[in-house]
């Protein structure tokens, strides 16, 4: 799903259901009476509302004004940059082998990231590729590569370019994602005013998916009945909207981060990223390759990869993913 695409066709529904706009205009604090939000001030205007919902991004500046959203910690985000390559249809069912209206989507791990927490995307749209590299934020100040730089060597790995090659870059973007998990999450609620999407943290690396977009838009949903009731008592209150972290609770979101909360923590482990998918890219070639030598033993092959990393480590480490997941 693309958000050029999809944004708009969103915005125009919601205005045909009586919804006003406006954008291009920075919101610069919120508008506090009687230890209540009252609204948002935006250069020398001033909106008045019942109720506020901040979904301004993982650095909630807004969120970070009222106490409710503590300051971030490298090692809970990560900075993502993408680029959008516009190539025919033919040629994008010829490449990744699609039929009609089929997609693909790839997670890598490994060199992507230089080695570090992180890792590359692709997924193939109508008639583009979204490619891109999150990376730690923690880890970048270890790199010797900066996030465009792994970006660009991305582009040209020789499983990469012959997909890409002819393609034309029509859009370039980057983005900090939460990566906390769980013990991120911020006050939800407060008089006044609610925390959604990303400004909440409300993101899930698994490791091999990572999901955002499901938990921004149930966070809306939850957010929305929650001041619908919230009009109809009158009652914009502390108390009245805790109703909306209930709701979280009932549906999957804050269920599904409670499960995986300890992942995080796992998922710092040097060895994921740079031990690990080297190991599993020279098994799959000690089995796969033919050179004329002798054939081995498989156990013998796979023992002695899993030599170089450490069998202790293997043990420790496959304990501690099993019990994050």
């Amino acid at each position: 799903m693309l958000r050029s695409k999809f944004d708009p066709w969103l915005m125009e529904k919601a205005e045909e259901a009586g919804v006003q706009f406006i954008a291009g205009i920075r919101v610069d604090e919120l508008v506090i009476e009687n230890g209540q939000v009252a609204g948002v001030k935006a250069g020398d205007d001033i909106l008045e509302a019942n109720l506020v919902i901040l979904a301004d991004g993982v650095n909630s500046l807004l969120g970070k004004s009222l106490g409710m959203v503590p300051d971030l910690s490298p090692h809970n985000v990560a900075v993502g940059v993408k680029e959008l390559i516009e190539l025919p249809r033919q040629q994008l069912e010829d490449r990744f082998n699609l039929i009609g209206g089929e997609g693909t989507a790839w997670l890598f791990a490994g060199s992507p990231s230089n080695g570090l927490l992180g890792g590359g995307f692709l997924y193939t749209n109508q008639d583009t590729v979204s490619l891109g590299v999150v990376c730690g934020l923690a880890d970048i100040e270890r790199s010797d590569k900066s996030v465009p730089q792994m970006l660009e060597d991305f582009k040209q790995h020789p499983a990469i370019q012959p997909l890409i090659e002819g393609g034309k870059l029509i859009e370039y973007s980057a983005h900090m994602v939460p990566e906390g998990g769980y013990d991120m999450l911020p006050k939800l609620s407060g008089n006044g005013v609610m925390v959604v999407g990303d400004a909440a943290g409300l993101c899930l690396n698994l490791g091999f998916t990572v999901r955002g977009m499901d938990l921004a838009i149930a966070s809306g949903e939850a957010a929305a009945k929650a001041a619908i009731v919230a009009k109809q008592h009158n009652d914009f209150s502390a108390k009245a909207l805790a109703l909306y972290q209930e709701l979280l609770q009932e549906n999957f979101v804050l269920k599904d981060m409670k499960l995986y909360k300890k992942l995080p923590a796992f998922l710092e482990n040097p060895r994921m990223f740079n031990d690990y998918p080297r190991m599993a890219a020279d098994m799959m070639s000690d089995l796969f390759v033919v050179d004329g030598t002798p054939a081995k033993p498989m156990l013998g092959k796979l023992l002695r990869h899993g030599k170089q990393v450490g069998l202790i480590n293997l043990l420790k480490d496959g304990i501690k993913g099993v019990r994050a997941l």
